[in-house]
C-alpha cells in the first residue's frame, strides 16, 4: 500500500479528485444483467413465501399443542 493509500494519511482529496476516484471504482463493479436481477427477485419472493408458509404452519402446530396442554382445546 502506497503512503498516500493509507488510511491515517493526512493528504486531503479535493471534490473532483473525490468524483473520478469514485466513477473508477464504480466502472470496475460487475453490474448484473436485467435477467439476472429478475431472476434473483423471483427467488426472493418464492423463499419469502415459502418461509412465511412454514412459519405459519409451526405457528398452527405449536398452537394446537399449547392449547391441549393447557386444556383450552376442543
Amino acid at each position: 500500500m502506497a503512503k498516500s493509500e493509507s488510511p491515517n494519511s493526512t493528504n486531503r482529496v479535493n471534490a473532483a479528485q473525490f468524483v473520478r476516484q469514485v466513477r473508477q471504482e464504480v466502472s470496475k463493479v460487475t453490474w448484473p444483467t436485467r435477467k439476472e436481477t429478475g431472476i434473483t427477485t423471483v427467488m426472493v419472493f418464492i423463499m419469502v413465501a415459502l418461509a412465511a408458509v412454514f412459519f405459519f404452519l409451526v405457528d398452527q402446530v405449536l398452537s394446537f399443542a399449547v392449547r391441549q396442554v393447557l386444556g383450552f382445546g376442543f
